[in-house]
């Protein structure tokens, strides 16, 4: 029996920077049009997600790459911190799926704890930013790379969250975007889910379907 919902962060709980193109555009002041990598949305028109796909590069070292390709356009020196603090920051809560905070708020109602398992978020966002963000104070637990050095799908990253939320890890299900991951959580015995963030409703339905939310 599911007791616990273990979600990662960026693409899951947050929209993805590849569907906010548009908005980052316009708020930076860039013809549209001008952001044309698309990562999972278009796989073809990004190398350099296909590279991290392979694990040729990290997840941190592919949005770093991006943040100075931005950066460049603009005529700044960015980092992702840059990146994240003038598009996602600048209105928190509107890059929230409203799947995400439904998921959550019913999870919790049925009784489950509800943590997160992510990847740097805070080197990524920043804590001011983060502070901000509505549904992490709904959580019961955090294990943030940012802190722990243990990146996903390395086996220890797991078991800092599975230790947190005091639970078999046959009693977590666990949600991320990244397959490697996904099978990296599977790997030490975790009910695991592959979040498709081309599809996010059909997704987060799913995910309420195998925990009987309703």
């Amino acid at each position: 029996m599911l007791k616990a919902l273990l979600l990662d962060f960026g693409g899951v709980i947050s929209k993805s920077n590849f569907e906010i193109h548009p908005l980052t555009e316009k708020i930076l002041g860039l013809p549209p049009g001008t952001l044309t990598w698309h990562g999972p949305f278009d796989p073809a028109s990004d190398l350099l997600w296909q590279a991290m796909q392979r694990d040729e590069l990290t997840e941190r070292e592919y949005w770093s790459q991006r943040a100075r390709e931005i950066g460049e356009l603009i005529g700044q020196t960015w980092m992702v911190n840059d990146y994240m603090a003038a598009t996602k920051c600048a209105s928190p809560d509107e890059a929230i799926r409203p799947e995400a905070v439904e998921t959550v708020k019913l999870a919790k109602a049925k009784g489950l704890k509800v943590g997160v398992l992510t990847n740097e978020l805070e080197l990524f966002y920043g804590r001011a930013c983060m502070d901000n963000i509505s549904i992490l104070r709904e959580i019961d637990m955090m294990v943030d790379a940012t802190h722990t050095k243990i990146l996903k799908p390395r086996p220890e990253a797991y078991h800092f969250a599975i230790n947190a939320l005091g639970l078999a890890p046959h009693e977590i299900l666990f949600v991320d975007d990244q397959m490697r991951n996904v099978i990296g959580g599977q790997n030490v015995g975790l009910e695991a889910f592959h979040f498709d963030f081309t599809r996010p409703a059909e997704s987060y339905a799913q995910i309420r379907e195998r925990l009987g939310l309703r």
